[in-house]
């Protein structure tokens, strides 16, 4: 089926997140062109027009099935009914009447549409959401005010600015019920960028040694949604409190549980529960809330809702912005620049899509760094770079096509030798090196050429089996969720070295 959507206002962005999820084609029409930028960013198909003249959307060289005029403006809306009408007349028109609609606006778009939808009913969604969120703040007053002692509130391994920031505001509305919280996480912050967003704001998180034995009064789990999963603890570990908002795999056994895969950011979730617990937003937290917002939707580009926007629009009145602007230009090191080095001097191209083995690795971070940056080569759309430490090959996948889902790639080609997913354009892959090491019995350039040999082919093939059968509606890919990765059923979240602040 063909769909074309007439204005993206808030309705009909909403019918356009709803629509890319389905089978056959989508188009948006809208005038402003800001919005058109956006949307492609989004690898929606749009462009500029004016969606109230007829002429301008036969222009346009689309041929569809059903039309949505979705604009927020009333006037719009009645005045694209008819030109759609015009345009296409043989499509199934559906109109959404705008907020401001009057009586004379439903009367002149009934003369065109199959079908009307009122303002009503966005208002009693919106509503709906509103309630949700305020039973799950009950709730989750209920669950702390009976703990005893102290929560341990824990990121998952190797924590991007989402996790660290909803974590950080987890204690504080632990703290307001008058209970002791402490931030946690295990493994590294090695980011360049991370390293600078804690110490900037003075974010006190204690990192856990994994060999260290350690009882707990009360955990709970931000980030990601099970123990033993993307953290060190104990599998066995009980849980009090789980907020996520990646899809998990198996059912979440705990007393609270707010997982919520329509929003962008677990910090989206922590601004909601700070606003409805009275915790004042302080300099540090609104800029770490803000700052783990925009890093998991890739600044508004990536699996945005109005969620997201409303928890941004909440904290800005309290953000540090300076802070901001010193969070993201921190000094590079070294080694990072060599693995940059060797990704460009190693990289195997099949079409436009670049694989690259850079060897022994000091810091899993460089290779974030390192696939994003390729990603900047003239004609290349897909990047995959990877590296071994500690008796592991880690690797960083980066993509902006439409038909690739690295996440999808990445757990159909890896997920079986080891952990491996997450988004669509960003994903990061962990596989133990086994008999890879005695192969090479402790060579690394040998071990090297042997990772070549196996690793990159297998990347190519699976981006070439996604792209093939990976289409709208083919279920199949999901089915394959067995492993790893921040959208993945399963792993949760696989940290990709913090993957360029957020590869999980």
């Amino acid at each position: 089926m063909s769909r074309l959507v007439l204005g993206s206002g808030t309705v009909g962005h909403s019918v356009i997140e709803s629509a890319r999820e389905r089978p056959g084609e989508l188009f948006v029409l809208d005038p402003d062109e800001s919005r058109i930028e956006s949307l492609r960013n989004e690898k929606v198909a749009a462009e500029a027009a004016d969606v109230t003249d007829a002429d301008a959307l036969a222009a346009a060289g689309v041929d569809p099935d059903v039309v949505f005029v979705g604009s927020d403006d009333a006037t719009v809306n009645a005045l694209a009914a008819g030109a759609a009408d015009e345009a296409f007349p043989d499509a199934y028109l559906v109109v959404y009447t705008g907020t401001d609609a009057t009586a004379d606006h439903r009367r002149a778009v009934e003369r065109h549409a199959d079908r009307i939808c009122g303002a009503g009913a966005a208002l009693l969604d919106r509503i709906a959401s509103a309630t949700r969120t305020d039973s799950h703040a009950r709730r989750l007053r209920a669950v702390l005010s009976d703990l005893d002692g102290t929560l341990t509130v824990l990121a998952h391994d190797n924590p991007d600015p989402d996790a660290i920031a909803a974590a950080v505001a987890l204690c504080r509305i632990a703290e307001s019920v008058g209970v002791d919280a402490e931030p946690c996480y295990f493994g590294e912050i090695s980011h360049q960028e991370n390293r600078a967003f804690v110490n900037l704001l003075e974010l006190e998180l204690t990192r856990l040694d994994p060999e260290e034995e350690r009882e707990f009064d009360a955990v709970a789990l931000v980030d990601h949604s099970a123990p033993g999963v993307n953290d060190q603890l104990d599998p066995e570990t009980s849980v009090s409190v789980v907020v996520d908002h990646h899809p998990p795999k198996d059912e979440v056994d705990a007393p609270f549980v707010d997982i919520r895969e329509d929003v962008g950011a677990t910090s989206t979730i922590l601004t909601q529960y700070l606003e409805h617990f009275d915790v004042p937003l302080e300099r540090d937290i609104a800029t770490a809330l803000l700052y783990g917002i925009r890093i998991d939707t890739k600044d508004f580009k990536r699996e945005i809702t109005q969620q997201d926007f409303e928890a941004a629009a909440r904290l800005l009145p309290a953000v540090d912005t300076s802070v901001l602007e010193r969070i993201e230009s921190p000094s590079v090191s070294a080694d990072t620049f060599e693995v940059l080095a060797r990704g460009i001097r190693n990289r195997e191209l099949d079409g436009s899509v670049l694989a690259s083995c850079v060897g022994s690795i000091a810091d899993r971070d460089a290779l974030a760094q390192t696939a994003d940056r390729l990603l900047d080569l003239q004609g290349v759309t897909v990047t995959f770079v990877y590296g071994f430490m500690d008796g592991t090959v880690y690797a960083s996948a980066r993509g902006r096509r439409s038909d690739v889902d690295l996440g999808k790639v990445l757990r159909a080609g890896f997920g079986e030798m080891g952990s491996a997913g997450g988004h669509a354009d960003m994903a990061g892959a962990q596989i133990p090196l086994g008999l890879f090491d005695a192969v090479a019995e402790g060579d690394s350039e040998t071990l090297t050429t042997v990772l070549e040999d196996v690793i990159t082919p297998r990347f190519f093939t699976a981006v070439r089996d996604g792209t093939a059968l990976d289409a709208p509606g083919d279920d199949d890919a999901d089915a394959s969720r067995n492993a790893g990765g921040a959208d993945a059923a399963g792993v949760d979240a696989v940290s990709d070295g913090e993957g360029a602040r957020d590869d999980s």
